[in-house]
């Protein structure tokens, strides 16, 4: 068992194609790190990623949620970063799914698991995929480094099955203005959307070439 450090990819899937559509807008970014909250279901409690607005927006399988359940009850901390999301059409009515990174750690060292994380995250949202599932080897070279050090290994996308279209796999430039105005940076923010509206003029232009309107 470790003793410090854990972390491995999971699927998570929406409960309705309604719900899931959060999933696809700026409140729900690539390489964002949500908090893991468990919701008792028939009487099974279940793993929710809950994003930094309070919203919960996917959920995990029993063996997960089993999982880290088992982290839980040794007071570990539990994070999620959000890789991507896809949407498959069958069976009917489809639905939409994806995977995070589950990086979990003993609460002795925040600070240095905080900073791995957050480089973790930045990475993921450049569509990598670095390797999570580290072993004490991995553990002790995160400390060691005081949260700076990076795995060279990656890991690929899952095998898709037919009729599935990955959504988000990275943050876009016009998502990352967003995010900057979000931290307060207004010439970003008018930027993002400047940029969004130029979009919406193009389609308008295109359809009218078209003869639509």
């Amino acid at each position: 068992m470790e003793t410090t450090y854990t972390g491995f990819y999971a699927r998570f899937d929406t409960a309705s194609k309604k719900d899931a559509a959060v999933l696809l807008g700026a409140d729900n970014l690539v390489g964002d790190v949500f908090d893991i909250e468990f919701v008792t279901n028939d009487a099974q409690p279940v793993a929710w990623m809950k994003n930094r607005f309070g919203k919960l927006v996917g959920f995990f399988d029993a063996d997960t949620t089993r999982r880290l359940r088992v982290l839980h009850a040794r007071d570990w901390k539990l994070k999620a970063i959000l890789s991507f999301v896809a949407y498959t059409d069958s069976p009917e009515p489809g639905e939409y799914w994806g995977e995070a990174a589950l990086l979990c750690f003993a609460p002795g060292h925040e600070q240095v698991f905080t900073t791995f994380i957050q480089g973790v995250a930045k990475r993921i949202m450049d569509g990598v995929r670095p390797e999570v599932d580290l072993g004490e080897q991995g553990a002790k070279q995160i400390l060691d480094s005081n949260g700076t050090w990076s795995p060279v290994k990656t890991v690929p996308m899952p095998s898709k099955k037919g009729g599935t279209v990955i959504m988000k796999s990275h943050r876009k430039a016009s998502e990352k203005l967003i995010e900057q105005g979000r931290k307060g940076n207004k010439g970003c923010y008018a930027v993002s959307w400047l940029f969004l509206l130029a979009l919406v003029a193009l389609c308008i232009f295109g359809l009218k070439s078209c003869g639509v309107f």
